[in-house]
């Protein structure tokens, strides 16, 4: 396409490219907590950072990183020290996270909120260089965290009490892994938006699942799914010239529809009586390391 020859159009694909490759890889590990909405939670909260960034003129990525990580470690805490449930800290962090980001928004110079909703709902478009070396790097890190201590944060996230018998840091994984989610958001939010970056977080994973029984396989699937989301959402939303987060998603969500239709095909059409005589039924997801 001639469109992907402007330099605009590169670093925009390839934003969301690095969140559709990142995204997955840390929302598996969510997922398996049961905790799909804390993607949500955490970018409302970042959206204080972004306040805070329009209002000192300092780099909104930066201040998001920041805030969402402080936010993401206290939500963390609380959960882990069971004076209220993760449902209410997320809600505290939700409600807190977007009024005091449109609060500060309200301050800043100009007052104008058109800054505000691309990162509400993704703006790849006005990708700039410096903010495509800053996704790289965070989602390097992201990537390296997620794959590189696998067997430890799946022990932690699967078996919590098995996994502190074993001597394993559940502690720090946990923070870690909050950090991470964190970090996450942040990368996506040029891309798909803080409001929609939990969707490529669960979607894939929910898709990948019905394929595979297997942590690794279906964390592998789940990355190709958000790339293949990624990409396939850019190019239909350059084409019809519509929103690219919410059509990123949407793509996301569709994948995962044709799976789930094609793998109950399959199933039937592989075992059409079999499954009713011996109680068959599409398989829990049994998490391997």
């Amino acid at each position: 396409m001639d469109l992907l020859a402007s330099p605009i159009m590169q670093r925009a694909l390839l934003g969301v490219l690095i969140t559709g490759l990142v995204a997955p890889s840390l929302g598996i590990y969510l997922v398996q907590r049961r905790m799909s909405l804390i993607g949500d939670g955490i970018g409302h909260i970042a959206l204080t950072g972004v306040g805070l960034g329009l209002l000192t003129g300092t780099q909104p990525v930066l201040t998001a990183v920041a805030v969402a990580i402080v936010g993401s470690i206290a939500v963390e805490l609380v959960r882990a020290r069971g004076r209220t449930s993760g449902d209410m800290a997320l809600a505290i962090l939700f409600y807190g996270g977007i009024s005091g980001g449109v609060f500060l928004v309200g301050l800043a110079p100009g007052k104008s909120n058109s800054n505000l909703m691309a990162y509400l709902f993704g703006s790849p478009l006005t990708t700039t260089s410096e903010d495509l070396i800053v996704m790289a790097v965070l989602g390097a890190v992201v990537l390296v965290v997620t794959l590189g201590l696998r067997p430890w944060l799946f022990a932690a996230c699967q078996d919590e009490e098995f996994a502190k018998v074993s001597g394993l840091p559940v502690r720090f994984l946990n923070l870690l892994l909050a950090v991470m989610a964190a970090v996450t958001v942040t990368v996506a939010m040029r891309a798909v938006g803080l409001l929609l970056v939990s969707a490529l977080m669960v979607v894939p994973v929910a898709a990948a699942q019905l394929l595979s029984r297997g942590f690794s396989a279906t964390m592998v699937l789940s990355m190709l799914g958000g790339l293949l989301a990624g990409a396939g959402g850019f190019l239909l939303s350059v084409q019809l010239d519509t929103g690219t987060g919410a059509t990123v998603v949407l793509t996301a969500i569709l994948l995962f529809v044709l799976v789930a239709l094609a793998t109950s095909l399959w199933r039937r059409l592989r075992r059409p009586t079999a499954g009713a005589v011996n109680g068959d039924h599409a398989p829990e997801w049994v998490l391997e390391p």
